[in-house]
């Protein structure tokens, strides 16, 4: 479901549920950072991203809402994520050496006190870990190099919560900072822009491996090749479009280039063009052309026969306070 509101799409999977309890309902939500903007979304959004996208590629899904603009935002290709996501279960064999490696790969950070998605401490025999896309962090006690138990454990007062049985691991960020994407970074800024790159603070940070302040609006050069939203959907899939779609898709697009114009120019932080981060209106109805659709536009007043669906307007719930009953 394409909604042409943001805030459709959060009122519509709230509501969801009263009609069917048993639907799997996802949200894909938004950066909220205008494009080209200096600084990254919070964690937590950039958490749920990623969640939705994994289960979106694993079709472990019914309905997925998601805002127009957000649907326009080219993406890292599915092999990221499917490469960079691992399992922690109970019982097994783990060696702290290997789980750092692995969590450096995914780019999580080493902290003392873990708070937020995409951190990790590790304390003797004690892990803490918050896996992106995960509600609580979770703690791994290990005896020698086995995992004897996994609880979840509260943000706030540190004690633990639950067992479970099951760790899902998804990379700290929507783009890989390990040294092959660094490398590949660098090399894919030295084509695409003119000058000295040692110029530019946003190269210098990211060869040192760190990711500084609004680093999402270059990720197509961390990767060979973009993805977009139709490469994630499983085969089969019925697109529905919320609305004037074409509309809220056409007034983004315009406003990318207005930015662009606007941001344009800066050599110490020079931008990627709108074609390399986005797809327009024209690329994006493309794309959508191959897959079965469904359009709900707002009620004109007329019952629709036309379609497979009829539709008619609800009627007036209002209360009327001067009214008897």
């Amino acid at each position: 479901m394409i909604c042409a509101q943001a805030t459709d799409t959060q009122r519509l999977v709230e509501e969801t549920a009263w009609f069917d309890p048993s639907l799997r309902v996802l949200l894909l939500p938004d950066w909220e950072t205008l494009p080209y903007d200096h600084f990254s979304p919070h964690s937590d959004l950039v958490s749920e991203r990623l969640a939705t996208l994994h289960q979106i590629s694993r079709g472990e899904f019914d309905l997925v809402f998601i805002p127009a603009s957000t649907a326009l935002y080219r993406l890292g290709p599915p092999s990221y994520l499917a490469a960079y996501t691992f399992f922690l279960k109970e019982g097994l064999a783990l060696e702290l050496d290997a789980l750092r490696k692995q969590l450096a790969l995914a780019a999580y950070s080493h902290v003392s006190q873990v708070i937020a998605p995409g951190e990790f401490c590790v304390r003797g025999g004690l892990v803490d870990l918050f896996p992106m896309g995960s509600a609580l962090p979770y703690r791994i006690d290990l005896m020698d190099d086995q995992i004897e138990s996994i609880r979840t454990f509260d943000v706030d007062s540190q004690r633990t919560l639950y067992p479970v049985k099951e760790v899902r691991l998804l990379p700290a960020r929507e783009f890989p900072l390990d040294e092959a994407g660094r490398n590949r970074f660098r090399s894919r800024w030295r084509e695409v822009f003119e000058g000295d790159p040692t110029r530019s603070a946003t190269y210098k940070d990211v060869s040192s491996g760190i990711a500084p302040a609004g680093i999402e609006y270059y990720l197509p050069l961390f990767f060979e090749g973009t993805a977009t939203l139709f490469d994630y959907l499983p085969a089969g899939a019925t697109l529905a479009m919320h609305h004037d779609v074409h509309a809220a898709a056409v007034n983004f697009w315009r406003d990318v280039q207005s930015r662009h114009r606007l941001l344009d120019g800066d050599r110490t932080r020079p931008i990627l063009p709108p074609t390399d981060l986005f797809l327009s209106a024209e690329e994006f109805f493309i794309a959508a052309a191959t897959m079965p659709r469904i359009e709900i536009k707002p009620f004109s007043g007329e019952v629709n026969h036309s379609g497979t669906l009829a539709t008619s307007g609800l009627p007036g719930v209002a209360v009327e306070r001067r009214a008897d009953d």
